[in-house]
């Protein structure tokens, strides 16, 4: 490596570094919280390493039942109880009530059999599965939150099952984020593409000023942008008002608290993400090229498909992307104009992070959805590179 290298490295160090320490550091801190079990170790750490042994089969001994009701007492007494409740709720519902229930009813009776003392108060102390859920969760690692991003979980022979259906929620989630942001992309395709080619054909003393008015989105908060399309949208609004008074309606529309005032906000705020790239490639192809069609006998619409078109597709690929990236990961503009069916997965990671302080739930649904979306880019990037060979 010679000293010009080393010097470039050195300049780029420090811009690395803090990148990596406040960007990609704190990402990957989160991601592994999805692999984490911590409410039950922390808690009971007895009772964690009893059940880590034990085989899973029957019932547990009395060694490990004694133990937990040690430790279910003095949880209850601390306050620590709700953390380990809540947890096992996720996997079982019911066991947060059964937790709290038998707490109260701690001690047992003197001289008495744990575990027949525990079926006394509730009988699902009798079930295996009621033990199952507390060796999935005694940690340290675990698949748990991953496999409830997807609607599944383990059963306690430890097969993997679908999970009941009151508890399926995330697969239609993520099928309606892909979906939005799909719908989102092709709008802005189709609205942005006519833009593009009408500011890439005009000189650049009338498309500069036109370029301004597509940027001002950027220059407007997102939260602005979505509550002005909320006066825009709503039933007295001026969107409605306006078809009232040219006679194409009879009633104002339902057009907010929808899918619709979801892909309408949404495609606004996106726009400019797929003009500019687009606009770049225009503006670079040489204006020859289709008056050499024309020349040679082609028709105007021949010549566009054949010449011009192909070679807006970088611009086309790289705006359809940025914008269907952007549209997945979306959060205030669909929970102010979309109603409860049209809340994508961005809600949710938000509601488990500040609502429920379920911070294991919300990395594995960001882990499935970067996962999902590295896929789908790494597919669009290869499909992409095979149509410009093709092109060649």
């Amino acid at each position: 490596m010679s000293r010009r290298d080393i010097g470039a490295l050195a300049l780029i160090a420090p811009l690395a570094i803090a990148l990596l320490l406040n960007f990609l550091g704190p990402i990957a801190v989160l991601l592994t919280r999805a692999f984490q079990e911590q409410e039950l170790p922390a808690a009971w750490p007895k009772t964690s390493a009893a059940l880590r042994h034990w085989s899973g089969t029957g019932l547990p001994d009395e060694g490990i039942v004694t133990t937990l009701v040690g430790e279910l007492e003095s949880s209850y007494n601390s306050g620590a109880l709700s953390s380990v409740a809540n947890r096992l709720n996720y996997d079982r519902p019911g066991l947060r009530t059964l937790l709290f229930n038998t707490a109260r009813a701690l001690p047992l009776p003197a001289g008495a059999a744990a575990l027949q003392s525990l079926r006394h108060v509730d009988i699902r102390w009798g079930e295996r599965a009621t033990w199952a859920a507390m060796k999935h969760a005694t940690g340290p690692g675990t698949s748990f939150y991953v496999l409830a991003a997807l609607d599944r979980r383990l059963d306690a022979d430890g097969r993997l099952i679908s999970a009941p259906a009151a508890q399926v929620v995330f697969i239609e989630v993520f099928g309606r984020t892909f979906a939005v942001g799909a719908i989102v992309t092709l709008l802005c395709v189709a609205l942005g593409y006519p833009v593009a080619y009408l500011l890439a054909d005009l000189p650049p003393r009338l498309a500069n000023p036109l370029m301004i008015l597509v940027l001002l989105p950027f220059w407007t908060s997102v939260l602005v942008r979505s509550m002005a399309w909320m006066v825009l949208l709503q039933d007295q609004g001026i969107l409605n008002h306006l078809l009232i008074r040219l006679g194409v309606i009879a009633r104002p529309l339902q057009l907010i608290y929808n899918r619709i005032g979801v892909c309408i906000a949404m495609t606004h705020v996106l726009l400019p993400y797929f003009l500019l790239p687009l606009y770049a490639v225009m503006r670079r192809i040489p204006a020859a090229t289709t008056r050499a069609a024309l020349s040679l006998g082609a028709r105007p619409g021949r010549a566009f498909w054949t010449v011009y078109f192909p070679q807006t597709l970088p611009g086309v690929s790289a705006g359809a992307l940025i914008v269907f990236i952007l549209a997945l990961g979306y959060y205030i503009t669909p929970a102010l104009l979309g109603g409860a069916g049209d809340q994508m997965i961005s809600y949710f990671i938000a509601y488990y992070t500040d609502q429920a302080l379920n911070w294991g739930m919300a990395a594995s649904l960001s882990l499935v959805l970067l996962a999902a979306t590295l896929v789908l880019v790494t597919l669009y990037g290869r499909a992409a590179g095979a149509r410009q060979l093709a092109l060649r």
